[in-house]
C-alpha cells in the first residue's frame, strides 16, 4: 500500500526479443506487454528502440513499402494503449526517415519523438539510414513530467536528457535502447547512466533490447535509477522480462531542493509540452509485481557464455532450422561449440559427427565418443582417410617430386566440409563452425573446410577465453561434460603425423595478448614490443592478420563478444599495400 502523500508513477519496461522483419510478430509480442503491463498497474509502458521493426533492420529501410508496413503496425499498437500511456519504438516517414519513439496514450497518437544523436561507428551505420531530430519535449501523466530519448541520446552529457531534464524539468527520463552485448557492457552502460541521472537529478529509466540478431546479441539488463543513481530494480541480462517499478518522483523534487547546479544552468533551449489524458491509478488493489534487484553477482564468463547460447539459439531459429551440425573432432573448441549448442536448441536439435583419418589419435576418437554421450546427443561417424586416399591417387601425377605440405593437409579439412555440407543439404539442418578467433586472426584455418558452415559460435572468442569458458561451463554440473583429457591436450588440427598448434602459431597465452592489442586496440608494432613482446614475433604475428583479411570476408557470421570483432567492427581492404604497423 502507497502512502496517501506520496507522488509515484507506476512504470513498466518491455525487455522483448523481437525479429527483424516480423512486424506481426512484434506486434504480438508488443501488444501481449502493453495488455501484462496494464494488468500490473502501471501508467507508463516502454519499449525498446526499433522494436516495430527489429534492430537493426538495415537496408529494409531503403524498402517504401517496409516502412508503411512498420507505421501501420504502429497505429494497430496505439489502439492498444486504452487506460495507459505507451513508448514504442518505430521508424517515422516525413520528410526523410527517423529512427523513432512515438507516444501514445489512451488509444491516441499522442507525440513522435525523433532520435537526436546517431551513432556511425563499430556495427553501427544509422547515418546511413536516417535523418537526425531537431525537436525535445516532455510530457506529463498523472501529474509527473517525463522526457523520452533513444539509446544515444542519453550517451551525450549535453544532450536531449540534459535538456529535458533541466529546460523541461523532466522529473523522469525514458530512455529506450537497442544497446548490443560485448564483454563488459553491462557495467558500463550502469555506470554511465548512473552519471546521468545524478547530473540531472532525475529518476531514469532504461529499457533495452533482448535477443540475437546476426553478429549482434543484445542483453537485456534494463534498469531503472533513482536520482542520486542508485538502481531502484533491473531486468535479468539474456531472457525476456517486464520490469514493474514504482519510482517516487515526489523524492526527486526533494532532491532537487538541494542541488544547487540546477539553478546554475541557463539552457536557453525551447521545450515543448504536452499533457498526456489520466490514467487510471489502480495500485492499492493491485500490488505491483515483477521487480527485482541487480545480480551483482554475475561473472564475466557467465555473461559471456549466456550471451553465446542466446546468439546461437536465436540465429538458427530465427532463420527457420531446427536442427545443428557440429564438426567434433575430440578437441576443446569443437567440445565447447557443442555444449554451446546442446545448452541453446537441446539435445535431440544436435548433431556431432566425427571424421577421422589416419592422423586421429586414438585419444581424440575416444574423447568425441565420450563428448556425445555426455552431451546425450546423436554422434555420426564418417572416416575420411578412403577419400583421402582417392584424393591423392588423383592428384599424384601433378603433385609427382614435391613434399607433402599444407596442400595435403587442407584436403582433409576441405573433405570434411563437403560431408558436413552434404548431411546439411540433405536434411535442412545449419553447420556450425568451431574456429576460435586467435585462429580467425592468423589464417589458421582452411577456406571451404574447416571455415565452411552457417554460423560461427566461437569466431570472436580467443583460444585462452575457450578454455576459461570450458572451465566455466565444467564447473556448472557435477561432474565434467568436457573430457579434462580434451582440455589438457595440446591444441592440434591432426592433419599430419605428431602436429601441434605450436608449430604454427606462437603459445595462445602469448598470442592473444597480442592480438588484442593490434585488432582490437589498434596499437603499432612498436606499442605492443613496449609491452614486453619480441619485436620479430609482433611483426610475424600483425603480417599474418592483415594477409588473411581475405579468408575472414569469406567466412560466415558469428557471435560478437569483443569490443572490435572481425566483420561489422574491423574492416580493413583486402587489396592492401600499407605497411605502416
Amino acid at each position: 500500500m502507497l502512502k496517501p502523500d506520496s507522488r509515484t508513477i507506476r512504470i513498466a519496461l518491455a525487455q522483448i526479443n523481437v525479429s527483424v522483419g516480423d512486424l506481426d510478430g512484434n506486434r504480438t509480442r508488443i501488444m501481449e506487454s502493453i495488455k501484462r503491463a496494464r494488468e500490473l498497474g502501471a501508467a507508463l509502458v516502454a519499449f525498446p528502440e526499433l522494436a516495430i521493426t527489429g534492430y537493426p533492420p538495415e537496408d529494409l529501410l531503403f524498402k517504401p513499402r517496409f516502412i508503411e508496413a512498420n507505421i501501420r503496425t504502429l497505429h494497430q499498437l496505439v489502439k492498444e494503449t486504452q487506460n495507459i500511456a505507451a513508448v514504442i519504438g518505430f521508424a517515422d516517414r516525413k520528410d526523410d526517415i527517423y529512427n523513432s519513439a512515438a507516444v501514445a496514450c489512451d488509444g491516441n497518437l499522442i507525440d513522435v519523438y525523433h532520435k537526436s544523436f546517431l551513432p556511425n561507428y563499430g556495427v553501427f551505420d544509422e547515418d546511413r539510414y536516417f535523418r537526425p531530430g531537431e525537436r525535445v519535449g516532455v510530457y506529463t501523466l498523472n501529474g509527473v513530467t517525463f522526457g523520452v530519448n533513444i539509446c544515444e541520446d542519453i550517451w551525450y552529457p549535453g544532450g536531449p536528457a540534459h535538456i529535458q531534464a533541466l529546460s523541461g524539468n523532466a522529473e523522469l527520463i525514458v530512455n529506450i535502447s537497442s544497446s548490443p552485448f560485448h564483454d563488459g557492457k553491462g557495467l558500463q552502460r550502469e555506470q554511465m547512466i548512473a552519471t546521468r541521472a545524478s547530473d540531472y537529478g532525475s529518476a531514469l529509466a532504461f529499457c533495452n533490447l533482448v535477443g540475437g540478431q546476426d553478429e549482434l546479441v543484445f542483453d537485456g539488463g534494463s534498469f531503472v535509477m533513482d536520482q542520486e543513481g542508485g538502481i531502484l530494480a533491473s531486468s535479468p541480462r539474456f531472457e525476456e522480462d517486464l520490469l514493474v517499478v514504482d519510482i517516487d518522483v515526489e523524492s526527486v523534487f526533494r532532491h532537487r531542493l538541494h542541488d544547487p547546479r540546477r539553478r546554475k544552468e541557463d539552457l536557453g533551449s525551447s521545450v515543448y509540452r504536452i499533457d498526456l489524458p489520466p490514467v487510471d491509478d489502480p495500485r492499492d488493489s493491485l500490488p505491483c509485481k515483477g521487480a527485482s534487484q541487480p545480480d551483482h553477482s554475475d561473472s564475466r564468463l557467465k555473461n559471456i557464455y549466456d550471451g553465446l547460447v542466446l546468439g546461437t539459439r536465436d540465429y538458427v531459429k530465427k532463420n527457420g532450422f531446427e536442427k545443428v551440425l557440429v564438426a567434433l573432432s575430440g578437441g576443446i573448441d569443437s567440445a565447447l561449440v557443442s555444449v554451446i549448442a546442446s545448452d541453446a536448441l537441446g539435445p535431440e536439435n544436435v548433431i556431432c559427427v566425427t571424421m577421422p583419418s589416419s592422423y586421429s589419435s586414438e585419444d581424440t576418437r575416444n574423447d568425441a565418443v565420450v563428448m556425445a554421450d555426455n552431451l546425450g546427443v546423436r554422434l555420426i561417424t564418417l572416416p575420411i582417410q578412403g577419400i583421402f586416399d582417392t584424393y591423392l591417387a588423383e592428384l599424384s601425377d601433378e603433385f609427382e617430386g614435391r613434399p607433402k605440405d599444407i596442400a595435403e593437409e587442407n584436403i582433409q579439412p576441405r573433405i570434411r566440409g563437403n560431408l558436413l555440407m552434404a548431411l546439411c543439404n540433405k536434411f535442412g539442418w545449419i553447420v556450425l563452425t568451431t574456429g576460435n578467433k586467435s585462429e580467425m586472426s592468423m589464417g589458421y584455418a582452411t577456406l571451404y573446410g574447416d571455415m565452411a558452415g552457417g554460423f560461427a559460435v566461437i569466431k570472436d572468442i580467443y583460444k585462452t577465453l575457450v578454455y576459461d569458458l570450458v572451465h566455466y561451463r565444467n564447473g556448472l554440473s557435477d561432474k565434467s561434460v568436457i573430457p579434462q583429457s580434451t582440455v589438457q591436450r595440446p591444441p592440434t588440427a591432426e592433419l599430419r603425423e605428431d602436429q601441434l598448434d605450436t608449430d604454427s602459431l606462437p603459445a595462445y597465452p602469448i598470442l592473444d595478448p597480442i592480438l588484442e592489442a593490434y585488432v582490437e586496440e589498434d596499437r603499432s608494432l612498436w606499442e605492443i614490443v613496449s609491452m614486453g613482446f619480441e619485436k620479430e614475433l609482433v611483426l610475424k604475428v600483425i603480417q599474418n592478420v592483415d594477409r588473411n583479411e581475405y579468408k575472414r570476408r569469406q567466412s560466415p557470421p558469428g557471435i560478437k563478444i569483443t569490443t572490435r570483432a572481425f566483420g561489422r567492427d574491423r574492416r580493413l581492404p583486402i587489396t592492401n599495400q600499407c605497411r605502416e604497423y
